[in-house]
């Protein structure tokens, strides 16, 4: 009886190391799994970053020459764009476009033919030019100046001033952006129209703003109204005059030689461009609205012609 007790202590003790055997050699493996797949990682590692190491020297190398190349285009084309007048390719396109031009009214029939050449007699009598091309045919120093309507967030804060002013109207497609021009034509010797123009694009805004200057010019009386001068020159305006746009209204009241333009910026664009040199003003009324400003300066020069000058 007592071998056999020794034998079963015996078995459960070979039983009990077995189990601690096969433990052992099942956690070993294991390990090594675990100590390769660290060691593979380093390893990759490694390769890593000799190549990264191989390859920043060469596109170092590579950059700056593209970079290089890249500017010197940029300056070339910035070079050729200053070259180039802007008046030699102004004067290009209206010269094609009155190339092309099939006159369909009796004045630009009467003016293609070359039977009215003063613009002076037909604003005289107070025809309506339905033709852009009519005043391009019969003042070819017309120039054009756009205003300040538009406004974008500047760096410092503020409002940065811009020549377009962009809208948005919500569809269910999403937002449609138009933007709208306005624009102030002249020959800097009395004759002075003004316009607004809207458009998909900026480009076609502008366009429009300018030929609607074009069927609106008017004629504007100069003179020498200031009692400090008398020098009988049409540097000036005859005699003070008011003009009214929204709740923006403007006074205009005659100057003597040397004044100059005491006046804001957007003003002077529309009076320099209509020949006017001295003259003083003053504003009332929401003047940030730029396009009724300029209205209402329009309107005070329209009221000069309420009294004959000789």
């Amino acid at each position: 009886m007592p071998e056999k007790k020794k034998t079963k202590s015996t078995k459960k003790k070979k039983t009990k190391k077995k189990k601690v055997k096969e433990k052992r050699t099942k956690e070993k493996p294991k390990v090594e799994k675990k100590e390769e797949v660290k060691i593979a990682e380093k390893t990759k590692e490694v390769k890593t970053e000799e190549k990264v190491e191989e390859k920043k020297p060469e596109a170092k190398e590579e950059k700056p020459a593209e970079k290089k190349e890249e500017v010197v285009e940029e300056e070339i084309v910035e070079k050729e764009v200053l070259e180039e007048p802007k008046e030699e390719i102004v004067e290009v396109k209206v010269k094609e476009e009155l190339e092309s031009w099939v006159p369909k009214t009796n004045l630009g029939k009467s003016v293609m033919k070359g039977q009215t050449t003063d613009i002076n007699k037909i604003l005289d009598e107070g025809i309506k030019i339905r033709e852009p091309e009519i005043v391009d045919m019969l003042i070819p120093n017309l120039q054009s100046e756009l205003v300040l309507i538009g406004g974008r967030p500047g760096k410092g804060g503020g409002i940065e001033r811009t020549p377009l002013r962009i809208s948005a109207k919500m569809h269910k497609s999403g937002r449609r952006y138009t933007s709208t021009a306005f624009a102030i034509v002249g020959n800097q010797d009395g004759i002075i129209g003004i316009g607004k123009g809207r458009g998909k694009e900026g480009r076609e805004a502008i366009n429009k703003a300018i030929r609607n200057a074009k069927l609106n010019i008017i004629k504007i009386p100069r003179g020498c109204g200031s009692w400090e001068c008398e020098c009988g020159q049409p540097h000036s305006i005859p005699f003070k005059t008011e003009g009214k746009a929204g709740s923006v209204r403007i006074i205009l009241l005659p100057a003597p030689r040397g004044i100059g333009l005491a006046v804001d910026d957007e003003t002077k664009k529309i009076l320099k461009l209509a020949g006017i040199k001295d003259v003083w003003g003053s504003t009332l009324g929401d003047t940030g609205t730029r396009m009724n400003l300029i209205q209402a300066v329009n309107d005070a020069l329209m009221n000069l012609h309420h009294y004959r000058i000789k």
